[in-house]
């Protein structure tokens, strides 16, 4: 007796995007931690799973390869665009440490904020709002890094009347030869930023829904809004907006470089993002589960080695 067992008649009909199968979704899990790392056929040849034992590993190494991506284009003399996430933050503080460390500047990047929450308008909560995902980055990276951070009109947040310009910013970067790096969380229903999969529906097809770099105040999916009651309001789900503003596909799947974190991890042996990254690695790509693309672009997906089980009942 399970979900895929019960549902019918359920409150849960219907709930979950219209796009997924949940048998085909659970047979992604296997009951041998050890295999998460078995290459997909539609994974690309640079991808690679870097699994942390504790989330001080995870912090440090995510930390150390984002500091490291910005050290190597500026060793290269290439301008860089950043997209950046407001989950995982751990590693902020490791990637200031390490620029500090190397003196390296940063003047050569431009920062774009993933996202940003919102009402239905795109309208925006005031940067200085301990809630805003603008006041997170300033206080967790932009500040830390002192006088050698990202310069202020070098930095790029997902507010209704800047968002549109991203696509043009960073096409621009890329024309005159510098690259495009994207750093990104999984979310418990497999977006990327805040590209829920339900908007696969809205798309005549694939191609259509790639291209779209973009979206004011998107829809949030329920599991999202509870994500986020959890792992940043303390539990306060009255406290979380039902809209963002978000990058779309036409920007996260055109990285030169990925580098994702999956952390989602609570305690005694509880979580929230074991199935979805067993979903994001051994499902095929599909608008409907919108992380499951991340694998087919070069870069480093850290994870810790507890969310890949085995992810099985327990009495906590």
């Amino acid at each position: 007796m399970d979900l895929l067992s019960t549902i019918q008649g359920s409150l849960l009909e219907g709930f979950f995007p219209a796009g997924w199968d949940l048998a085909k979704i659970d047979a992604c899990v296997d009951d041998d931690p050890a295999t998460i790392s078995n290459r997909q056929p539609w994974w690309h040849p640079g991808f690679e799973l870097v699994p942390c034992q504790s989330l001080g590993d995870f912090d440090t190494l995510l930390g150390h390869e984002i500091a490291m991506c910005i050290r190597r284009s500026r060793d290269a003399g290439e301008k860089l665009a950043l997209i950046l996430p407001v989950g995982p933050m751990g590693m902020y503080r490791w990637a200031v440490y390490f620029l500090k460390e190397w003196n390296v500047s940063c003047d050569h990047v431009s920062g774009f904020n993933m996202d940003e929450w919102s009402d239905a308008q795109g309208n925006t909560l005031p940067s200085d709002h301990t809630g805003a995902f603008q006041y997170a980055m300033e206080q967790a990276f932009y500040g830390p890094l002192g006088e050698l951070t990202i310069p202020k009109e070098q930095r790029h947040f997902a507010l209704p009347h800047v968002l549109p310009s991203y696509a043009e910013k960073i096409n621009a970067i890329k024309a005159e030869g510098g690259k495009l790096a994207v750093i990104f969380g999984i979310g418990r229903v497999c977006h990327i930023a805040f590209w829920e999969p339900q908007f696969a529906g809205e798309y005549e097809s694939e191609e259509a829904w790639k291209q779209d770099t973009h979206r004011i105040g998107a829809k949030l999916h329920p599991l999202t809004i509870e994500q986020n009651a959890i792992t940043s309001f303390k539990s306060r789900t009255t406290h979380v907006p039902a809209f963002a503003n978000t990058i779309g596909p036409g920007l996260f799947l055109n990285a030169d470089y990925i580098i994702g974190g999956a952390d989602g991890t609570l305690s005694r042996g509880m979580m929230w993002q074991g199935l979805s990254l067993w979903m994001t690695l051994r499902h095929e790509p599909t608008p409907w589960i919108p992380s499951t693309y991340m694998p087919t672009q070069p870069g480093r997906l850290f994870f810790l080695e507890e969310l890949a089980g085995p992810l099985q009942a327990e009495c906590n």
